[in-house]
C-alpha cells in the first residue's frame, strides 16, 4: 500500500465535481455517510437531496449482490456485519469498473490520519452553524489524502478496516472522490461533453447524468443511449456495453432523452430509476427479466437503432443496413423486392411490425407474463409512514401494448418506457414515489 500524500489530481477532481467554487449549502447536503435503515437492514438512507447520484447506484449494486444469490425467505434480514460486507462489496464493484480505465489500479481517498479523529466534532459543529459551513468544505479538501492499491482484495481490506469512515459524515464524498481518482481526471474529461460543466449542480446540488453514468457503468459520458450518436454533426457518446445494472427514466417519456438497450437490458434485474429530481431503484429476483435476447428482440433493438428518435419505423432506404446488421441476406435485388413489399404505398418508411412479421413471424417474447418487483427510495419523507423500506408489487404484462400512459402515475409511466404493456399492483396499495 503506497501513500501518495496530497496530489494535484485531487484539485483537478475537485474542479470537475464542484466547478470553480464549492457552494456551502450544496456541500452540506453532500456531507453524509452511508447509513442503513432500521426497518430495512440492507436499504441505505438518504438525508438530503443531491447525493442520490451516488447513494442510488451503491444501493443498486448492493441489490445486484442480493438478487445474484438464491432468494430465501430471509433475504430481507441481515445483521450489521452482513450489511457492512454488502456495502464494501458494492463499492468495490463500482471502483472496479472505474479502475478498468486506469490500468486496473485503485486510488482511494481518505482523510489524513492525524486529523480524522477530530473531523467529526468539527464537522458537526460547523454544519449546525451556518456561518462555518465554508470552513467544513475547506477542512475537508485540505486534509484529503490518496493511497494507491493494486488489487480488489486490498481495497476490500482497506474499507473493512475503516468501515466507520464510510459511515462517518464524509463517507459518501470520500467514496465519490475515490471513484473519480481511480478513473482519473484525464479519462473523465475525455468522456465528458463539456468538462467546464461540473458534475454537481452549483445551485441545486443534483448529480449530472455523467456522474450517474460514472457510478453505474464506469464511464462519465453524458448520455444514456447505446454507443455514439450523431446529433446535428456532433458525435455524442453513450453507453458502450451491457451494464451490470440498468437505468430507466421518466425523462424518456417526456422526450428529453432516449435510453438504449445496454441500460434497459442489464445483466441483472436491477434498474436505477430517474425522475426529474431524484433517483430510486427497482429490482426483481426473476432472472427471466434479463435472459439473453431472442433473435427477434435483437432485431427490434437494431431496427430501432436506425431511427434517431427511437420510433417504430425507419426510412425505406435503410432496409439494407438493417438486414446487414442482422446478418440477413441483403443483396441489392432482394432489398429492392423487400422495399416494395414492406412499403407498398411508396411512403418512404417501413414499420417495425411489418418488418417483424416478414422476418420473425413466429417470434415469442422471452419475458414472463407476471413477476414480482420491489422498489427502493432512500428518502424517508418519500416513503409510506416515513420509513425507508422496499415496496413490493405484482407486475403483469398485458397481451397488447397500452395506447396511453397516465401522467398521474409517474412510476407506471417510467416502467412503460421498458415494458409498454406493464401493469403493477403494489401490495400496500400505495404507488411508490419516484421523488
Amino acid at each position: 500500500m503506497a501513500y501518495l500524500g496530497t496530489s494535484s489530481e485531487l484539485s483537478d477532481i475537485q474542479n470537475l465535481l464542484w466547478g470553480s467554487s464549492v457552494e456551502d449549502d450544496v456541500f452540506r447536503r453532500w456531507a453524509q455517510g452511508f447509513h442503513f435503515s432500521k426497518e430495512e437492514p440492507t436499504a441505505l438512507e438518504q438525508t438530503e437531496g443531491g447525493p442520490c447520484a451516488v447513494i442510488a447506484p451503491v444501493q443498486a449494486f448492493i441489490l445486484k449482490i442480493l438478487v445474484s444469490e438464491p432468494a430465501g425467505n430471509n433475504w430481507r434480514e441481515a445483521d450489521a456485519e452482513q450489511c457492512n460486507e454488502l456495502l464494501v462489496k458494492a463499492i468495490c464493484d463500482i471502483l472496479n469498473q472505474a479502475s478498468k480505465y486506469n490500468g486496473e489500479r485503485y486510488r482511494l481517498v481518505h482523510l489524513s490520519d492525524s486529523t480524522h479523529s477530530s473531523s467529526s466534532s468539527l464537522v458537526h459543529t460547523s454544519i449546525e452553524n451556518t456561518g462555518n459551513q465554508e470552513q467544513v468544505a475547506e477542512y475537508f479538501h485540505a486534509h484529503l489524502r490518496l493511497v494507491l492499491l493494486e488489487t480488489r482484495e486490498e481495497v476490500e481490506a482497506f474499507y473493512q478496516q475503516r468501515i466507520e469512515m464510510l459511515h462517518d459524515t464524509f463517507g459518501v464524498l470520500l467514496f465519490l472522490y475515490s471513484v473519480m481518482c481511480t478513473k482519473g481526471s484525464e479519462a473523465i474529461r475525455s468522456e465528458m461533453d463539456d468538462p467546464s460543466e461540473p458534475f454537481i449542480d452549483e445551485t441545486y446540488g443534483y448529480g449530472s447524468q455523467g456522474l450517474i453514468n460514472l457510478m453505474m457503468t464506469g464511464r462519465a459520458v453524458g448520455h444514456v443511449w447505446d454507443h455514439e450518436q450523431d446529433v446535428d454533426g456532433l458525435k455524442l457518446r453513450g453507453i458502450d456495453r451491457q451494464s451490470d445494472i440498468g437505468f430507466l427514466t421518466l425523462l424518456e417519456h417526456l422526450r428529453y432523452c432516449r435510453v438504449g438497450s445496454f441500460l434497459k437490458n442489464p445483466k441483472n434485474p436491477v434498474w436505477v430509476l430517474g425522475s426529474e429530481t431524484h433517483l430510486t431503484v427497482l429490482f426483481s429476483f426473476d432472472k427471466q427479466l434479463v435472459r439473453p435476447e431472442t433473435p427477434g428482440e435483437t432485431a427490434r433493438r437494431i431496427f430501432k437503432s436506425f431511427n434517431p428518435e427511437g420510433n417504430d419505423f425507419i426510412a425505406t432506404s435503410r432496409i439494407q443496413d438493417v438486414l446487414q446488421a442482422l446478418d440477413l441476406f441483403s443483396e441489392p435485388e432482394y432489398v429492392d423486392i423487400m422495399s416494395k413489399k414492406l412499403d407498398p404505398e411508396n411512403l418512404g418508411i417501413v414499420l417495425l411490425n411489418a418488418f417483424m412479421d416478414e422476418f420473425f413471424p413466429d417470434e415469442k417474447s422471452s419475458l414472463p407474463d407476471s413477476f414480482v418487483l420491489f422498489h427502493y427510495n432512500g428518502l424517508a419523507k418519500s416513503c409510506p409512514d416515513g420509513k425507508v423500506m422496499y415496496q413490493e408489487g405484482q407486475a403483469v404484462l398485458l397481451e397488447c401494448d397500452l395506447d396511453c400512459v397516465m401522467d398521474s402515475d409517474p412510476m407506471l409511466t417510467c416502467l412503460q418506457t421498458k415494458w409498454p404493456n406493464i401493469e403493477v399492483q403494489w401490495i400496500r396499495e400505495i404507488t411508490p414515489s419516484l421523488n
